[in-house]
């Protein structure tokens, strides 16, 4: 008679063949956020990992510093695969990627060799579309005599060589030259596959417009929207998270006066289209460069150095809806002092804004709620402190997960296969959840809440827990319920997606 150690055994591997475990918890391409420059030769850098509705800070050592500029982007599973402070392009160990030096020929990149370039959202990684192995970056460098950006260049990366830490095999490419400000951002196409990406001309009259398909970088057309030439175009250029709206800001001098204006546009994911809806005139004698849309698209920030401001771009009138969510206060943060001010936005994984400073600071600003009106949004001054000084740097992270325009001209007319759903990329549990204790993982749809519930074999629910949009992780913990096979499901934006396990109690 076999005893209870081979029952056992083979309970064990029929666990095993049910759940299929996968221990690589799914996260995302846009889930880590590089920190810290090379203030001196011994100075430490840092990153944030983004993680359900919470974050990791961490203190580490790398070859790559970061100003302004950062692009970066990680696999489907959360860990970096690449970043580029616009002097060179990294690796996933932080050094220089194999022919990855040489990036932007010029003098500033010299000058600013160092450090990295002083330049916001000035490069973007994005995925080459069909093809799993290449990555493309866009970017593009000032030039000291027309004190504008002359060029906008392109790279690609093929990650699959120098034993999957990747080699840039094509460099310094140039999408198209002539007068630009600083500033890059993409959209995904409306047939989820596909790329635009934009830049805007010097004066901030025009709109610069390129598509990124499986056949490479194509020039598509400048767009003049009749909006006031203004002198030394800056801003952070930003699409909405379900790519419907886009804005940027222009401004100029004036002796010692800025004059700032912030264009808001609706934009045809399937035409490359822009439509301007409305031109809002904040200025406050202060520069500002950092815009985000929040979450639900809904409402825009955009911020000088002294405050940060709100509209509801889904109100009749949107300038109406124009109002202080936070003013800055006189808190400098030491050893050196520096004045933590507002500089850039940043709409991280976890579905909260962060805001960095000007100078090197150890501290971030953090709002809590961008879903909401007014000041509920929380804007917390300088709560976040980093192990590294911070000049400024966010990464320029588009929407990687936005999917094809559902029944629009342009998803019919692609014949790709649709790319899974957030859920239908499954749910990921772990440990074996023999005790009823264990962790899930999973993807909710762009800005959508969930529900997690626990069926038994007679389908009756034996636990329910709702899931807040942008999580991506839950630690559970069952009553006490009998051995057995039980259905756990998720259930978000009318999709469901479910997954046996296994309780067995010794």
């Amino acid at each position: 008679m076999k005893d209870r150690h081979y029952y056992k055994a083979r309970w064990l591997l029929y666990l095993a063949l049910i759940l299929n475990y996968n221990f690589c918890f799914s996260q995302g391409r846009n889930y880590v956020w590089l920190l810290g420059h090379h203030y001196s030769s011994t100075s430490a850098e840092g990153r944030i990992n983004f993680t359900q509705n919470s974050y990791n800070i961490l203190s580490e050592q790398r070859v790559i510093p970061f100003m302004d500029t950062e692009g970066n982007i990680s696999d489907e599973n959360g860990n970096i695969l690449m970043s580029s402070n616009g002097i060179f392009i990294a690796d996933a160990t932080g050094d220089t990627m194999l022919g990855g030096g040489g990036l932007n020929p010029g003098q500033v990149v010299d000058d600013f060799k160092d450090n990295g370039l002083p330049m916001p959202y000035a490069n973007l990684f994005l995925p080459m579309p069909n093809d799993s192995n290449k990555y493309i970056l866009f970017h593009q460098v000032l030039d000291y005599t027309t004190n504008n950006v002359p060029n906008i260049y392109y790279s690609i990366v093929d990650i699959s060589l120098n034993g999957g830490l990747g080699q840039v095999i094509s460099k310094n490419n140039i999408a198209l030259s002539g007068s630009f400000g600083g500033g890059i951002t993409a959209c995904k196409h409306g047939n989820g596959r596909d790329w635009w990406v934009i830049a805007v001309s010097y004066d901030g009259s025009l709109l610069h417009e390129f598509l990124l398909t499986p056949n490479g970088v194509n020039y598509i057309g400048v767009q003049n929207l009749s909006l006031q030439p203004t002198w030394g175009w800056g801003g952070q250029p930003v699409f909405s998270p379900d790519g419907e709206k886009f804005a940027f800001r222009n401004g100029y001098v004036s002796g010692m006066s800025w004059y700032m204006y912030m264009n808001l546009m609706h934009f045809d994911r399937c035409t490359g289209d822009f439509v301007l809806d409305t031109v809002i005139n904040y200025s406050d004698s202060t520069i500002g460069y950092g815009t985000m849309f929040s979450p639900d698209s809904r409402y825009l920030y955009f911020s000088t150095s002294e405050h940060i401001y709100q509209v509801d771009t889904d109100a009749p009138n949107i300038a109406a809806t124009f109002q202080t969510v936070a003013t800055n206060d006189i808190f400098l943060s030491a050893p050196p002092v520096f004045y933590t001010n507002f500089y850039l936005m940043y709409l991280a994984a976890n579905g909260k804004i962060y805001i960095t400073s000007t100078s090197g600071v150890l501290d971030l600003h953090e709002m809590d709620y961008p879903d909401s009106a007014g000041i509920a949004c929380t804007v917390n001054l300088h709560n976040i402190h980093l192990p590294c000084f911070n000049v400024g740097t966010v990464p320029n992270h588009p929407n990687y997960y936005l999917g094809r325009k559902i029944g629009s001209v342009c998803d019919s007319l692609t014949s790709l296969t649709p790319s899974p759903s957030p859920l239908e990329r499954g749910i990921t549990i772990s440990p074996n959840p023999n005790n009823g204790n264990f962790k899930i993982m999973y993807l909710l749809p762009q800005n959508q809440k969930g529900k997690l519930e626990i069926f038994d074999i007679n389908g009756r629910a034996v636990y329910s827990q709702n899931l807040p949009p942008w999580s991506t992780l839950q630690s559970v913990s069952l009553p006490k319920l009998s051995n057995g096979v039980y259905l756990c499901s998720i259930t978000s934006n009318s999709q469901r997606v479910n997954k046996k396990l296994v309780i067995y109690h010794e």
